[in-house]
């Protein structure tokens, strides 16, 4: 997104990219609430460009940034010139900000920046039409505010409780899983392990998919016996698991479960496509890409 060069964005930048006009334009203009954390005798003009993960450059106006009246952390104040009503100018001056703020992260910072987005406005429609609280956009302003305006949510799977993820019904194999993967040996859980994958959330392609994620990231002394046991242990997808721990056998991994084994991930996925299983399924499994999969059908 970008915008037009006009004999109205000239004479803007012409006078708000002098630092003296820019200073006496936030005296004015900015808020007292604001302007009362501002030096503006450290304001200095930044460049404007920002470049978007599509690599589609948007410009903004002019942007300064200025420390705080403790001399400690940074402020950058947008200013944006527009001469005609846009209902979406408060999405774009947040965009700008997220920018300018992403820079200021890559430029070593380790703190974000506050941003100050500030709409200079002179066109034919009197007064702006539009209101400025970017969360007015939104088609529900509160249900927004309490997103964007609070702590956002936080799935810390390493303070909830074994028996709470326990409850969690489809994604309790995952949490527990990821939870609990960086034990010392995959014995430890056995059996809750074994219990979830014979809860009835789980069909044989997760049963297939947590096998794969244990060989290539779990630790354990003896993956056979770590498998024959689990297989063991569970009533639904024993014949599932024994045969996944034959492919171990005869792959001779017996040093443990570790990340690289791609050997009996292949082997794995051949019988899977053997037996017809689609390559998109099989690939989802095994984490192999469907190039891999296609090499192994030769």
């Amino acid at each position: 997104m970008g915008t037009t060069s006009t004999p109205h964005d000239a004479l803007f930048k012409q006078f708000l990219t002098y630092p003296e006009a820019a200073r006496d334009f936030l005296q004015i203009h900015m808020p007292p609430a604001l302007l009362k954390y501002c030096d503006l005798d450290s304001l200095h003009l930044e460049s404007c460009s920002f470049v978007e993960e599509d690599l589609r450059a948007f410009y903004s106006d002019v942007l300064y940034s200025l420390k705080t009246v403790s001399g400690e952390g940074y402020i950058h104040c947008l200013i944006e010139h527009q001469s005609s009503p846009d209902k979406n100018m408060t999405f774009r001056l947040m965009r700008y900000a997220i920018a300018a703020m992403q820079r200021h992260l890559n430029a070593g910072h380790d703190c974000l920046p506050v941003v100050i987005p500030i709409l200079f406005y002179h066109g034919t429609t009197s007064p702006y039409p539009h209101p400025m609280n970017w969360l007015r956009a939104f088609s529900d302003p509160d249900l927004a505010a309490r997103v964007y305006g609070g702590d956002f949510p936080l799935v810390d799977v390493t303070v909830i409780p074994d028996s709470e993820i326990l409850t969690h019904r489809r994604i309790a194999l995952l949490e527990f899983l990821q939870k609990n993967i960086r034990q010392r040996d995959l014995m430890l859980f056995l059996e809750p392990l074994a219990m979830l994958i014979d809860s009835e959330y789980t069909t044989d392609m997760l049963v297939a998919a947590v096998m794969n994620y244990l060989l290539q990231v779990g630790e354990t002394a003896d993956p056979e016996s770590f498998m024959r046991a689990l297989a063991r242990s569970t009533h639904h997808h024993e014949g599932l698991i024994m045969t996944l721990a034959e492919q171990l056998e005869q792959k001779g991994l017996q040093k443990g479960l570790r990340k690289g084994r791609q050997e009996g991930i292949k082997e794995v996925a051949a019988k899977m496509l053997a037996e017809g299983l689609e390559l998109v399924s099989v690939s989802k499994i095994t984490g192999l890409t469907e190039e891999e999969l296609n090499q192994l059908r030769h």
